[in-house]
């Protein structure tokens, strides 16, 4: 099977010769080529990678190559997958920065991971068939509990609602200090910041993840203003 981008490989090293700047930041950062680097070229691309090649203010020159983690799929992903490297280069060089998050946005997916963390909780309430609860009939409470008792039976035990809660609260621990982190350089003011980390603690994987697609799309917006 032919490479989508090889065969548009001339055009894109044309085009790329109108960002000079950006090529430069690929070579530093992405090639990892001490000095100073005063210019540099697309060779070609393809959907593994682009060949760079450099020259140094002292007269030296090269060439390196940079790969795509993951790999292109196609055509239509050069150009995103080129600004995000961007966005990536740029900021760890300290050549652009980057606008910050000044409000919370609660992701609706954010319900579901409620929902599995009460069905978790659910599942280890669930009382032996025939057992009387308060305010509840024995008939109805057999009837309510009927598909909790039929998984504690299919996985063989039936964790307690302590322990959910406690590898629930490690879990979503660890992911608050990941959420600080990304407050930390992507997020203003000490409230919004907070109340990301909070809802973390509460919610889990969503919040941090609708953070993080956040930040993405401020910073390609950010590269698009600047070229």
């Amino acid at each position: 099977m032919s490479d989508p981008v090889a065969s548009k490989s001339t055009f894109l090293c044309m085009y790329m010769t109108n960002h000079p700047d950006t090529l430069v930041a690929y070579v530093k950062h992405f090639g990892k080529v001490p000095g100073n680097v005063s210019s540099a070229q697309m060779k070609s691309i393809d959907c593994k990678g682009m060949n760079l090649g450099y020259s140094l203010k002292n007269g030296g020159v090269g060439l390196v190559h940079v790969k795509f983690d993951p790999p292109l799929a196609g055509y239509e992903e050069v150009k995103p997958r080129l600004l995000a490297m961007k966005a990536d280069a740029q900021e760890e060089l300290g050549m652009l920065q980057f606008p910050k998050i000044t409000s919370f946005r609660f992701p609706s997916r954010s319900l579901i991971a409620l929902g599995c963390i009460l069905g978790a909780v659910y599942f280890t309430l669930a009382p032996p068939e025939g057992t009387a609860l308060p305010l509840i009939p024995v008939n109805v409470a057999n009837i309510l509990f009927t598909p909790a008792r039929a998984v504690v039976s299919a996985i063989g035990f039936q964790p307690s609602t302590r322990s959910i809660i406690q590898v629930i609260a490690i879990i979503h621990g660890l992911e608050c200090f990941y959420t600080w982190y990304l407050c930390q350089r992507y997020v203003k003011g000490p409230f919004v910041a907070a109340t990301y980390i909070s809802a973390t603690f509460v919610f889990g994987l969503p919040i941090w993840i609708d953070l993080k697609k956040r930040v993405q799309e401020k910073r390609i917006e950010s590269v698009m203003k600047a070229e």
